[in-house]
């Protein structure tokens, strides 16, 4: 099996294992609303984000080898485009579009991992799109382009929350690219919000990619080391971090006659020592279906981690509800026995010292308050117990290091909103099961993963791997979590 096939199916059993094994728990518990796998079961995507007129769509083009988006110095598309390749045309044949599908259907289709954008209403459905290329450069992966990011513009411009929209996308996409331009390396508002808090938030650092675009329009080298500090200084005061990150410098040679005129245009000079840098940026690009092998890894690892630490949140929840409503219903066993008790001995001040009618008293007064106290003492102080867990929801866990810190301010309010809602037609026993079982497997998944990722590292790209069967065991022995008696048996075995 070739490295590329390898990496195919290892992608494959990734989505398998999420889907088997930490999907059910996700959806039975309410971590989430929609299956795990659904950001993850396409191929790897690129994500492109910038200012307007950063060259996104020139790059593309030059990247695919056609003229597949438009191109121009004022703002020329403001949709969301989804290009992806086509397949049943000849390898030799034309590089084009052969397809296109509008914003409705993409999102709609279970094909597609963009069923959560659903939410942002018809406005961007009609700014959302899909373009099919057989360019050879989309075998393995899909581009994302993007509306150019402005100063002026609001969401209520937009008609759809732009910022929510690079966040779900970031979350999905395996490689983000950040373009600027040589004319405007500082950046838009709409820039700042989204590398200081969408970004930061939906992906992680190795995931992003600054690049410096339309380098050919600096008059000089000087003028491009001044575009190039300028930059470094800007990105570090959004970023907030004390080194400057890694900018990658680029242009496209056939954009560049059109920008300053065919018969004028002269390249410059310094272009040929930075034909590495567009190199690098290719190869970086390309590599995204192995980068997204550890992004994946990474994707199990910390939603098993997350998913874990939710459900012992509730776990916790259940098990001091359990002790408040044994301690109340003791307590009104106490006072109830003391109620009747009293009716009782109020029968014999009555001079009535009949045992059988002091005995029916008794009981009588004792049931009475016990039915009261259940259906309104009893209530009403499980319900203030309930909003007190909700008010100090992190007495819920043990944040003892800062890997547990994290997770925890992942899920909060998760907890606190399936807390909110009342929702959880399950025992403590069934949570505390289906808990142990996901730590197993989450354990099992992520071990096999690395194992299995390791040997992609020392493959070559042309070598042959000794794998003709599944690489991940963990999909043949389990079953997913609370499904029916094969589950309960193999979880009497295994735990």
């Amino acid at each position: 099996m070739h490295r590329e096939n390898y990496i195919n199916v290892l992608r494959e059993e990734i989505v398998e294992t999420v889907a088997n094994h930490l999907t059910p728990s996700a959806l039975k518990y309410g971590y989430s609303e929609i299956p795990l796998e659904t950001n993850i079961k396409w191929r790897p995507m690129v994500l492109l984000i910038g200012n307007y007129s950063s060259g996104k769509s020139s790059l593309i083009n030059e990247f695919l080898g056609a003229e597949i988006q438009d191109t121009g110095q004022a703002p020329t598309d403001d949709s969301f485009t989804v290009i992806t390749y086509d397949e049943t045309l000849a390898d030799d044949a034309k590089i084009q579009v052969t397809e296109e599908r509008d914003g409705k259907v993409l999102l709609n289709d279970p094909e597609y991992p963009f069923s959560t954008l659903r939410k942002q209403g018809q406005r961007f459905a009609s700014h959302f799109r899909l373009k099919k290329c057989n360019s050879p450069f989309l075998k393995d992966l899909a581009i994302i382009d993007t509306p150019g990011m402005l100063d002026s513009i609001t969401e209520r411009d937009r008609g759809y929350d732009y910022q929510d929209v690079i966040g779900d996308l970031a979350q999905k996409a395996g490689l983000v690219l950040v373009l600027f331009d040589a004319h405007k390396a500082g950046t838009v508002r709409e820039a700042y919000k989204s590398i200081r808090e969408t970004l930061s938030a939906a992906t992680f650092e190795d995931r992003i990619i600054f690049v410096l675009n339309r380098i050919d329009e600096c008059t000089s080298f000087n003028d491009l080391l001044r575009v190039y500090g300028t930059l470094c200084w800007n990105l570090s005061q959004i970023t907030g971090r004390k080194d400057i990150p890694m900018i990658r410098l680029t242009y496209s040679p056939n954009a560049a006659p059109k920008t300053v005129g065919a018969a004028g245009f002269r390249k410059a000079e310094y272009l040929p020592l930075l034909e590495n840098q567009r190199e690098d940026l290719r190869r970086a690009i390309l590599d995204t279906p192995r980068r997204q092998l550890d992004h994946l890894a990474s994707f199990v690892e910390v939603q098993g981690e997350r998913l874990i630490h939710y459900m012992e949140a509730l776990s916790e929840y259940r098990e001091k509800r359990r002790k408040f409503r044994f301690q109340k219903i003791l307590t009104g066993v106490l006072v109830s026995g003391l109620f009747g008790a009293v009716t009782a001995f109020s029968v014999l001040m009555l001079g009535i010292p009949d045992m059988i009618l002091m005995g029916s008293a008794a009981g009588v007064g004792a049931a009475v308050f016990m039915i009261f106290w259940m259906s309104v003492v009893q209530k009403r102080q499980e319900a203030a117990f309930h909003q007190h867990i909700q008010t100090n929801i992190d007495t819920l866990t043990d944040v003892e290091d800062q890997t547990r810190k994290d997770s925890w301010e992942a899920v909060r309010e998760l907890v606190r909103k399936h807390l909110a809602k009342g929702k959880g037609g399950y025992s403590l026993f069934e949570l505390r099961r289906d808990l142990a079982i996901l730590r197993q497997r989450t354990a099992q998944a992520s071990q096999e993963i690395r194992e299995a990722m390791g040997e992609v590292a020392a493959l070559s790209d042309d070598e042959e791997a000794d794998f003709d069967i599944p690489i991940l065991s963990i999909n043949e022995i389990s079953k997913p979590v609370g499904l029916g008696d094969a589950y309960y048996e193999n979880f009497r075995y295994t735990i």
